[in-house]
């Protein structure tokens, strides 16, 4: 039994997804995979359905929905279904290799062995560390960071990064059902509320390489719900609204 659970997302990811599987497989620091796969045409369901009946019935695991219904709430169903179950960390990653598989223990170290409760996987904490971006969307993203560190205060120089590592009890903390976010904002929303209850966050430099395979789900109404994303945000934690979740005590 791992300690360790990747989550890789998918839509139409059929070119990379057996690709990614075997590569984190294939480290030394065993990791659990959970695909989540929204209703994708290409058959991406099947060929994981494949690798867990032919090969890895024990570590490998997919939860399908029906259509596309944004990111984040594919990784909250996610980190609810690693809660449900003794994952003590829980990492977001993509499909397409943008994210290194190899940096995963990287980011697990920094979470268990130097004690913070959650690692990012970071393009901007030395420089920008981007590879075969249009220069455009570098910019954009960047400066996106920017916008979002002067706004929130956050203290996270890549506050849009997708490739994290959370300890289980800053998703047993935030609350999940509060997460307002789907999109390219869902990211930065997690990240502030983890910083903003009190968590321990680290960056870890990698380099971001754009996908070789497949097509992007990036488009600009995504960086359009960011911009006022992260205005809200803060009001929210001016006004009070972002709370730990209420545990329950036994028999209630």
């Amino acid at each position: 039994m791992s300690d360790s659970l990747v989550i890789i997302p998918t839509y139409n990811e059929k070119e990379n997804i057996e690709s990614i599987i075997r590569t984190v497989f294939n480290l030394e620091k065993q990791f659990h995979i959970l695909v989540i796969d929204d209703g994708s045409p290409d058959g991406t369901a099947n060929i994981v359905h494949r690798l867990i009946s032919d090969e890895f019935s024990d570590k490998l695991f997919i939860e399908e929905r029906k259509g596309k219904m944004g990111l984040g709430t594919a990784y909250i169903h996610g980190f609810k279904w690693a809660l449900a179950r003794s994952y003590e960390y829980i990492f977001e990653m993509d499909a397409d290799f943008s994210h290194d598989p190899n940096d995963l223990p990287r980011l697990y170290s920094a979470c268990h062995d130097e004690g913070y409760d959650v690692s990012v996987g970071s393009r901007y904490s030395t420089g920008v560390n981007v590879v075969n971006w249009p220069m455009g969307r570098v910019l954009m993203s960047y400066f996106a960071s920017k916008y979002v560190r002067i706004i929130t205060g956050l203290k996270v120089h890549d506050t849009t990064a997708g490739f994290v590592c959370y300890r289980r009890k800053v998703l047993e903390t935030i609350d999940l059902d509060n997460i307002k976010f789907k999109g390219y904002a869902f990211q930065i929303e997690m990240k502030y509320s983890a910083s903003y209850l009190g968590f321990k966050v680290k960056e870890v430099s990698v380099i971001f390489v754009n996908r070789r395979l497949g097509t992007s789900k990036m488009n600009t109404s995504i960086f359009g719900e960011a911009f006022f994303g992260v205005i809200i945000l803060r009001w929210r934690s001016f006004t009070g609204k972002i709370k730990p979740k209420v545990k329950l005590v036994s028999g209630e």
